[in-house]
């Protein structure tokens, strides 16, 4: 018997036991906080899966409290969900990933995982699928300050340009560039160091005038330092007909978001602090642009990363023509970090992402 119980044991040590507990992880401090100290779609989704005989804790990331989490939830969870803007910790994404990594190595499944959060969300994303169709063939990364000024003098000469820092948020770093220089020039020049631009930043749409060499001598902050760079994509003039969010859970489109610019004249930030103005459609009114993306879902997880498609998650899409004058659409940016949903609370949001949760969960642990 004694060999029975000690392949019995060697199997039981395999299994991985469900204990039907999440741990929702939330941060202090920031602009997305109701009264009582969380956001207003973190309680909707703990009470969603409570309803479904689930327990859930709200915990409060803190740096100085990394270990202690740690320890108190590796074995006591079966997964986690984070609902921290890495922007409200004092040291960013480093201690916070760090923590969600190692719980995930001792058995939690991540919702999301750091690398699904930093494949999908990062602005190289863009280059990565380049080739697809999905975003114009001259997207471009400079991960070095030197492959930087050497390559976007040249870049700028084909025409207005956006450049987009690695990780900011809420338009931050986000820099439409134009060429406004009386000397003349064609496609394909090295433009001079002295060349005049106009430069504004999607945050807010303010507006600065610098040379080329000054820009690029204040940008080279976005490229130094963790996961720094800069994404180099052409300027779409239709961005002042909005932009596209289509948010997900899962794979299931839940709402679009037809965000409009203000209409100021250098206004293309599509952010409701710049002043855009935000409406609300449903998938099947936008049935062309979410057939397309929910058709290549396979191709764009297989290009960044083969992860499962994240919990909550958006891609923005810009208008622009094909070479026939037909709208066809380009992709400006995925989102999957921290993704809000409040104004479609009453619509039972909650209880698709409660449901997926639970989904994946039980098909990870079986």
């Amino acid at each position: 018997m004694s060999g029975f119980f000690v392949r019995f044991e060697a199997i039981k040590s395999k299994i991985k036991i469900m204990k039907q507990r999440v741990v929702i992880f939330e941060a202090e401090g920031g602009t997305d906080k109701g009264l009582d100290g969380y956001r207003k779609d973190t309680i909707p989704i703990a009470n969603a899966l409570r309803e479904r005989g689930w327990n859930v804790d709200i915990l409060k990331f803190r740096d100085e409290w990394a270990d202690k989490i740690y320890n108190y939830a590796k074995d006591r969870y079966d997964a986690y969900i984070t609902r921290v803007n890495p922007g409200t910790i004092p040291s960013g994404e480093k201690i916070f990933f760090e923590t969600l990594r190692k719980l995930s190595d001792a058995g939690l499944e991540g919702f999301s995982h750091p690398d699904v959060m930093q494949d999908l969300g990062a602005k190289d994303a863009l280059v990565k699928l380049v080739g697809t169709g999905l975003v114009p063939e001259d997207t471009y990364a400079y991960y070095t300050v030197e492959e930087f000024k050497n390559t976007f003098p040249r870049s700028i000469s084909f025409g207005e340009r956006v450049l987009k820092q690695n990780r900011g948020s809420t338009g931050e770093g986000i820099w439409r560039v134009q060429v406004i220089d009386e000397r003349p020039y064609k496609p394909g020049d090295t433009l001079p160091l002295d060349t005049k631009l106009k430069l504004t930043e999607a945050k807010d749409n303010h507006v600065e005038y610098k040379t080329l060499e000054e820009f690029m001598d204040f940008a080279t902050q976005y490229i130094e330092g963790d996961n720094g760079m800069l994404v180099d994509m052409r300027f779409m003039p239709r961005i002042k007909e909005g932009e596209i969010r289509i948010l997900m859970v899962g794979e299931e489109p839940i709402f679009v978001v037809h965000k409009k610019p203000a209409e100021s004249a250098d206004a293309f930030s599509a952010t409701l602090f710049s002043g855009a103005k935000y409406t609300y459609d449903r998938p099947e009114d936008w049935k062309e642009l979410v057939d397309m993306f929910t058709g290549r879902l396979p191709e764009i997880m297989s290009k960044l990363g083969n992860h499962d498609a994240p919990l909550i998650w958006t891609a923005d899409f810009m208008l622009d023509w094909d070479e026939n004058g037909n709208d066809t659409y380009v992709l400006g940016e995925i989102n999957n970090s921290c993704v809000g949903f409040t104004s479609h609370l009453n619509q039972g949001i909650q209880d698709k992402i409660a449901d997926r949760v639970i989904e994946l969960v039980s098909k990870k642990k079986a």
